[in-house]
């Protein structure tokens, strides 16, 4: 039964818990945090007598997270990155300078966009301490809403109340193909093409796949070998290895160009839509302003990329799920 006594927990128990997870081992743990091996084990139990139930399963040196454990390092983790935060932003402020910035990006738009919008950022603008994490694009919106990120930049959709969606923009997927591949020697690439190839795609049902498997199946292509990805990184470096083709959003094939494999144009548009958000009603820093059009900018240099209005759920929703999600001829 949850132990109801109100005391705080002693921060030092969560940062034993904490170093115990990284390390796997109460013995590394108490390398990591410079304590001895009786002073880790003492406060894990004081922190499991203090909530009730245990963290962690004990056989011999070797220890295993329980359900409930796994469940509470994640909040643990949160509690610590927070305090971290607290402690830069307190520092910021007595040199009066700009406050810790925390942007929360999907693996693609953090790798394609994210590092040259920074750089396009005036220097006097950039904090001293910058946390980027790349994070799937649900675990933005909850980032961005929980108040533990900045700024999100993400794939859509993005429907929710507690958002203020700064700009939405539209770019054709491309074709990422190996260099010494026949199909690299065409400037467009028709889908019906691909019909005997393996195709490397992303894998969320509710994001980007849905649109690329319509495409394929409207230019009559069923194809027998997939590889399915959860960053289009990936998928390149798998294109780079011969592994197959990919179909893929522009902004890592744009922002992170790899040695051997080209960038094609599809005959058929596939829209990849993302967005800049925040959290709603919150005025925003100047740093923050200056990363978000900064990154709109970054993402019209993209093939084809062009800016939708952002003016409401509605909308929005019109944009993600009720336009023709695959048109016709070559994208502009």
């Amino acid at each position: 039964m949850l132990n109801m006594n109100k005391n705080p927990i002693d921060i030092r128990q969560l940062e034993a818990f904490a170093a115990v997870m990284s390390a796997g081992s109460v013995t590394g743990a108490a390398r990591l945090l410079g304590r001895s091996q009786p002073a880790v084990t003492r406060q894990i139990q004081d922190l499991e007598a203090d909530l009730g139930y245990a963290l962690l399963h004990r056989s011999g040196p070797r220890i295993q997270p329980t359900s409930r454990g796994l469940r509470f390092h994640a909040e643990v983790e949160r509690h610590l990155a927070s305090l971290t935060h607290i402690r830069e932003r307190a520092e910021a402020i007595g040199l009066d300078e700009p406050a810790t910035l925390t942007i929360a990006a999907t693996p693609s738009l953090a790798a394609g966009i994210l590092p040259q919008a920074l750089a396009a950022v005036s220097l006097d603008l950039i904090p001293r301490h910058l946390h980027v994490q790349a994070l799937a694009a649900e675990n933005i919106v909850q980032a961005v809403l929980a108040r533990s990120a900045d700024l999100g930049i993400s794939s859509l959709p993005l429907e929710h109340p507690g958002l203020d969606i700064h700009w939405i923009a539209e770019a054709p997927c491309v074709i990422a193909i190996g260099a010494d591949d026949p199909l690299a020697a065409n400037e467009v690439v028709r889908l019906a093409d691909l019909a005997e190839h393996r195709i490397i795609t992303l894998a969320n049902p509710y994001r980007l796949r849905h649109r690329v498997d319509e495409a394929l199946e409207r230019a009559g292509v069923a194809p027998d070998r997939i590889i399915d990805v959860n960053a289009s990184l990936t998928a390149l470096s798998l294109v780079r290895a011969g592994l197959g083709i990919a179909i893929v959003e522009p902004a890592t094939v744009c922002g992170v160009p790899l040695d051997g494999i080209v960038m094609r144009v599809l005959d058929q548009a596939i829209p990849f839509l993302f967005g800049a958000i925040s959290a709603a009603a919150l005025p925003l820093a100047p740093t923050v302003a200056a990363v978000i059009d900064a990154a709109r900018l970054e993402a019209l240099k993209m093939p084809g990329c062009r800016l939708l209005e952002a003016n409401g759920i509605e909308t929005l929703a019109d944009t993600v799920y009720g336009q023709a999600a695959i048109s016709e001829g070559t994208p502009a």
